[in-house]
């Protein structure tokens, strides 16, 4: 390792980021997992880094959990916030998150799946042909972004012209995650949980008046339940509904995203992908292994256990980096190289064990079909600019790409 790579992980904190790590964290990954795999951060927690390590954290659900009362409470306070982020399938131990988990899965089954995929290509279609009338466009506003708001607004059945606040509301909610929070951040999160509960509990009003078809309507399918009598709570209802478009919003948007880029500045692979659509799924996988669009997970240990010859304490708090798991040589050959017919690539971009994504399966539809189109009704696209990054560590995508569709 050379001194500059030792630097990098010496000084690592992940309360106080670079600009340059924003921009590329993958060389800081890089050092941190040959030097420090599990390195003690200034504020105690533990920063885990190699591949097999997160598989250990993730399938070993009684050492690590995901419950996030403790963790959360001194950062929010008795809040909104907390309230939606302690209530959430994701940040829930079995068996509370079993049972919610259950409940979410059944609404997206693969017949449910499989049903969107026709109302999916005429929304993609409709999009591409919208840019097809410009010169410019702007590829998260115009079309990444637009995709995952639209499949989950039809998830719940939102009308169409109630859809406007549902982007910003995800973005303020998911911003509140990031390691360190100001207070603009803190209050633009709580107030869109406020405003996301109100407009919830009148649509959730409405559909019990009016149900629909649970087979494609899932707020109705959440609100009936199982045919067993379980159902959710009413405050489980509501922060599960905010979850799922939150879950399928910003991490979609950024498969396309990052995905799209990714393809431009790798025009061999691009070049490759259109002479061989057929690779299309591997390709998403290999978009979502290189430039994960959730880069950090987080574990309180609890019960004392050990990695990498460091004893972790009942009580640690430990942050699973998924973006440099999904770097790691000892698991993918060349692993910085991006290669859209990598296989295998059992990547952790959805995680794995009981808390692997409930969505996965849409957003690999998501992503398959959007990137494929967009290839072959654009297959000369080009970035006009300098993409903007969106400034999260947890979250890695553009804030926006300015594009042309012919070079």
């Amino acid at each position: 390792m050379n001194g500059h790579a030792r630097e990098l992980a010496d000084g690592f904190d992940l309360e106080k980021l670079t600009p340059e790590f924003y921009a590329d964290p993958y060389p800081t990954y890089r050092a941190l997992r040959e030097s420090a795999p599990v390195k003690r951060l200034p504020n105690g927690c533990y920063f885990l880094t190699r591949y097999d390590d997160l598989i250990a954290a993730y399938k070993n659900t009684k050492a690590f959990s995901s419950d996030k009362k403790k963790e959360f409470l001194p950062k929010y306070g008795n809040s909104l916030l907390y309230e939606h982020h302690t209530t959430s399938l994701v940040f829930n131990d079995p068996p509370a998150h079993t049972r919610v988990r259950r409940l979410i899965m059944g609404a997206l089954s693969p017949r449910a799946i499989a049903g969107m995929e026709p109302d999916l290509i005429a929304l993609v279609d409709s999009l591409l042909d919208r840019i097809e009338t410009r010169d410019r466009f702007e590829l998260i506003g115009d079309f990444a972004s637009a995709i995952p708001v639209e499949v989950i607004g039809n998830l719940l059945d939102v009308p169409h012209d109630e859809r406007e606040p549902l982007r910003d509301w995800s973005l303020a909610i998911l911003g509140a995650l990031e390691p360190v929070i100001g207070k603009e951040a803190f209050d633009r999160g709580n107030n869109a949980v406020k405003d996301f509960l109100a407009y919830l509990e009148t649509l959730v009003e409405r559909r019990r008046k009016k149900p629909g078809n649970p087979e494609r309507d899932v707020l109705t399918r959440l609100i009936q339940g199982e045919d067993n009598g379980e159902r959710l709570t009413a405050k489980e209802l509501l922060h599960n509904c905010i979850f799922l478009l939150n879950a399928g919003h910003e991490t979609t948007t950024n498969l396309i995203g990052n995905g799209l880029v990714t393809l431009s500045q790798n025009p061999d692979q691009k070049q490759r992908l259109i002479a061989q659509p057929e690779l299309i799924k591997t390709a998403v996988e290999e978009m979502l292994r290189y430039e994960s669009s959730n880069q950090l997970g987080n574990r309180m240990i609890v019960e004392e256990t050990e990695l990498g010859g460091i004893k972790l304490p009942a009580g640690t708090l430990v942050t699973l980096c998924i973006g440099a798991a999904n770097r790691d040589p000892a698991q993918f050959p060349n692993p910085e190289a991006f290669d859209v017919a990598r296989t295998p690539n059992r990547h952790l971009a959805f995680g794995t064990g009981a808390h692997q994504c409930a969505g996965m399966a849409l957003a690999r539809l998501e992503g398959a079909i959007a990137i494929s189109r967009f290839l072959k009704r654009f297959p000369n696209y080009a970035l006009d600019d300098e993409p903007v990054r969106g400034g999260r560590v947890r979250f890695r995508g553009f804030l926006s790409v300015l594009c042309s569709i012919s070079a």
